[in-house]
């Protein structure tokens, strides 16, 4: 089953990681990358460079740049491929145990 997990961070949009976060996600990454539970994943920039595209009864209206609602911003995607929603759910566990505060929402995939 395929999962995508969205991660919505508490901190300041725009704000990097610590080299002493990184080590720590960089090793997880590689870990979960090398047993195949790890498909993609990317962080994201802030929205100041992004947009967002609506359409509503057959009209079409793009945004730019800067969102503000804070609590919605994606600050990063992951892709995975686990045995069942609950063992998603402990992985992401674990990602938020290197991550920080913040919301994971897992969807799964069509296949």
């Amino acid at each position: 089953m395929k999962f995508l997990c969205i991660y919505k961070p508490a901190k300041k949009e725009g704000t990097p990681p610590t080299q002493q976060e990184m080590e720590p996600m960089g090793k997880l990454i590689e870990e979960w990358t090398k047993s195949g539970v790890l498909l993609a994943t990317e962080g994201c920039l802030p929205t100041s460079l992004g947009a967002r595209v609506r359409q509503s009864n057959g009209k079409i209206t793009v945004k730019d740049g800067p969102f503000t609602e804070s609590k919605e911003i994606v600050g990063a995607f992951a892709l995975i491929r686990v045995n069942s929603k609950e063992e998603a759910v402990e992985r992401t566990k674990t990602f938020l145990s290197l991550a920080g505060d913040g919301e994971t929402e897992i969807r799964q995939v069509w296949e």
